[in-house]
Formats: structure tokens, C-alpha cells, sequence
């Protein structure tokens, strides 16, 4: 009986430790600022109040969606009236820069969706994204490689913070926080005017102290030089965490293309840096090339952290001129970084003799970060030329050979 109740005795005093902390907590915890939702707090409430910005709601406000009696569909709805489907779409001319957002602050973009140019042409579209009034844009990418699909062909994506779907519907899901303002744009660089569909979806609320901006950088490189590592990034100054990659990367050689290293340098690194891959397709979480080796060919594929969902054409392999689009998230495993942060990969792949080749192959990306403000000013977007995607040109199969009489 003594023992009994000393262990239940013990048995209650552990109770009491481990409650009292929770209770504490449950009394003293903040308020749930509705930002960070998943499946595993979905069901807490918010004073955050949700907002959605599109051509039918342009700025935002409570109780200020279709009201529109001009625009985009009045024609189709001029025998139902006001209220139906009369400004669905906004309208992007050639060489002008429309504002899709505009927001005061405190709050976060929580999810964003954006159609409507043919997909061909999405790389004359740019979008750019102002945090907190800065006149420098915190994004500045084309339409298509922003939403990891830039090769000017549709491509389905199924990933956590990025999906592309049927009709070439671009979204993405990356929080982006801001404190004061948030803008986006499109400019056109086309030649045709287009149709714009989209929505921006936030929540107007408090943003944690330690939150960052959202940022992403498009590059590209035609023909990378020789012995030259491609730059993801670079001139990136703070503290901050990289949180994915996007390339878009048509291949100049025979064969495998994928033996470079991706290397993370990190607050000070120069000739050495701290993270360094093994492989291209190992960085993508992908092994020996890619390849299906029951088909012979490569196997696209798209997770939700990692993907090479474009391969063109598709039923070719080591072939020049091929093209291929590979993206991956660091969201369970985001480099984190204090001071600095430089980004390269390297084009490399196989020469007679068991040797490396170094390749000058045509590779574009887009770099996803978030960083403490203010953030360096990017290098210049290419130009229109430089933006334009050419014609696939890819060598013709063999023909099979002739079989000869016996």
C-alpha cells in the first residue's frame, strides 16, 4: 500500500509539472495572426480578416466585389446586368505595365492565381512584386518560370507551393509577408494585347516581428562559357533563407547533362562554399539521370517538393537541343543564411576517356529567398531578345536499319 501511493503520488506530481507549463502557455500564447495555416491548425480562429483582389474586386475592400458596370464581360452580360460576370479579366496592351495589386499593410499574400496570355509568349510578361514602398522590385520574374513552367509549353505541376493546371492556370502558394504596403505588376512586352485573369488572396493582420519578405530573381545565360559555373544568385546582402530553385535548361551536348555540383556559399565562402551538391539530378532528389530504364527515355515527375515535369521533346533521350524543366523547394530544409549568399551550378557532362565534359549549354532559373529588408538592387532582366525562347531544334532519330536478305 506505502509504495502504491507513493507512485501515485509521484504519478500526480508529474501531472501537475506537465500541466501547469500548457496552462501557462494556453493563458499567455498570442493570438493566431491566420497566417501560417495547415492541415495542423486549420481549425483555429483569427481576428485576421481575408481580402481577395481581382478585376472584380480591384482594390480589396468589404463588400466591393462585382459591382463593376463596365468592363471585360459587359457585352456577354448586358442581359443580366450588374452583379454577373461583368469584369472577370483585366486587359494587358503592348509595352505597358499594369497594377494587378495594390495593399496596405499590415498583412500577407497567403495564395495567388494568374492566366490568360498565350502560353508561347508568357516569357514578354513580367511580373514584379513591392514590398513596404521600395522602389526596386522584390520579384522580378516572367510570368511562366515564376510559376516553374518556362518553357513555353504546358506542363502539369503538382507541388506544395507551386501548381500548374489544365488551361495553363498558374498559382502559387508562397506567404508573403509584408508590413506596410504590397504591389504587384505585369508589364507586356508583347506584341498582341491579352487577357488577364487573376486573384490575389490575403489576410489583413498582424506580422510576426522575425517574419521576412518573399523574393525571387530570373537569370539567364544562353551559352554558358566554358569551364564557367552558372550563377543562381548572387549580391544577395542580409539575413534571410533560400527556399527553392527553378531551371529551365536545354541541353548543347550528347549525352548525360547532369554531372554538376550545386554549391551554396554562405557569409563570407569565396573559393570554397559551405554546401555542395553531388549531381544535377541528385540536387533534384532524382539518380542516374533520370533515365526510366525499363523505357529507355527520361522520366518526368512532379512531387511536392521536387520535379522535372517538362522534358521536350519526351520521347528522346541524350539528344542535343532537348529541354528540360526541374524544380525544387526548400521548405523542410531552407538555407539559412546571415551575412551573404551566392548560388552556382555547374553544366557538366561526359567526354571519351571516362572524362568530365564542361558544357555551353542555354540555362535560365529563377531563385526563391526570403530576406530581412532592404535587399540589394537585382542585375537589369534581359531584354525581349534576350527573354525570347526560340523554336525547339532537335536532331531527327535514326532510321532503323535496313535488314538484308539472307
Amino acid at each position: 500500500m506505502r509504495s502504491s501511493a507513493i507512485l501515485s503520488a509521484a504519478l500526480a506530481a508529474v501531472l501537475a509539472i506537465g500541466a501547469k507549463p500548457a496552462t501557462a502557455q494556453a493563458q499567455g500564447s498570442p493570438p493566431f495572426d491566420g497566417i501560417q495555416v495547415n492541415l495542423g491548425n486549420i481549425f483555429r480562429t483569427s481576428t485576421a480578416q481575408t481580402r481577395s483582389i481581382s478585376a472584380e474586386n480591384p482594390t480589396g475592400e468589404k463588400g466591393r466585389g462585382a459591382m463593376a458596370t463596365k468592363g471585360t464581360g459587359e457585352h456577354a452580360a448586358r442581359d443580366l446586368g450588374r452583379g454577373w460576370k461583368v469584369s472577370p479579366f483585366a486587359m494587358a496592351r503592348p509595352n505597358t505595365t499594369i497594377t494587378l495589386a495594390e495593399i496596405d499593410g499590415p498583412g500577407a499574400i497567403q495564395q495567388m492565381w494568374i492566366a490568360g496570355p498565350r502560353i508561347e509568349n508568357m516569357r514578354f510578361y513580367i511580373l514584379r512584386f513591392y514590398w513596404d514602398g521600395e522602389s526596386d522590385p522584390s520579384v522580378e520574374v516572367p510570368m511562366g518560370d515564376l510559376f516553374a513552367c518556362g518553357w513555353g509549353k504546358y506542363c502539369q505541376i503538382n507541388s506544395l507551393s507551386v501548381c500548374v493546371n489544365p488551361g495553363s492556370g498558374l498559382s502559387c502558394c508562397w506567404p508573403m509577408p509584408f508590413r506596410k504596403k504590397a504591389k504587384i505588376t505585369l508589364e507586356s512586352l508583347d506584341d498582341r494585347p491579352s487577357i488577364i485573369g487573376y486573384q490575389v488572396n490575403y489576410v489583413l493582420t498582424k506580422v510576426p516581428e522575425d517574419a521576412a519578405c518573399f523574393h525571387a530573381q530570373f537569370r539567364r545565360v544562353h551559352k554558358l562559357p566554358v569551364k564557367a559555373e552558372y550563377v543562381i544568385l548572387d549580391g544577395v546582402h542580409g539575413r534571410g533563407q533560400y527556399v527553392g530553385t527553378y531551371l529551365a535548361w536545354e541541353v548543347h551536348s550528347t549525352g548525360w547533362w547532369g554531372e554538376g555540383e550545386i554549391k551554396f556559399y554562405l557569409d563570407g565562402d569565396r573559393e570554397f562554399p559551405t554546401i555542395c551538391g553531388t549531381g544535377t539530378e541528385d540536387y533534384f532528389c532524382g539518380a542516374y539521370n533520370f533515365e526510366n530504364h525499363e523505357t529507355h527515355r527520361y522520366q518526368a515527375f512532379s512531387t511536392p517538393y521536387t520535379g522535372m515535369p517538362q522534358v521536350l521533346p519526351p520521347d528522346r533521350i541524350y539528344v542535343p537541343g532537348q529541354r528540360f524543366g526541374l524544380y525544387r523547394w526548400h521548405i523542410p530544409d531552407p538555407v539559412r543564411f546571415e551575412k551573404d549568399l551566392k548560388v552556382t551550378i555547374q553544366g557538366l557532362g561526359w567526354q571519351s576517356g571516362g572524362r568530365y565534359l564542361p558544357l555551353e549549354d542555354d540555362i535560365a532559373s529563377v531563385a526563391y529567398w526570403y530576406q530581412v529588408e532592404p535587399h540589394a538592387k537585382f542585375p537589369p532582366l534581359p531584354d525581349k531578345a534576350g527573354l525570347e525562347i526560340k523554336p525547339i531544334s532537335v536532331a531527327p532519330p535514326a532510321p532503323p536499319a535496313k535488314k538484308t536478305a539472307k
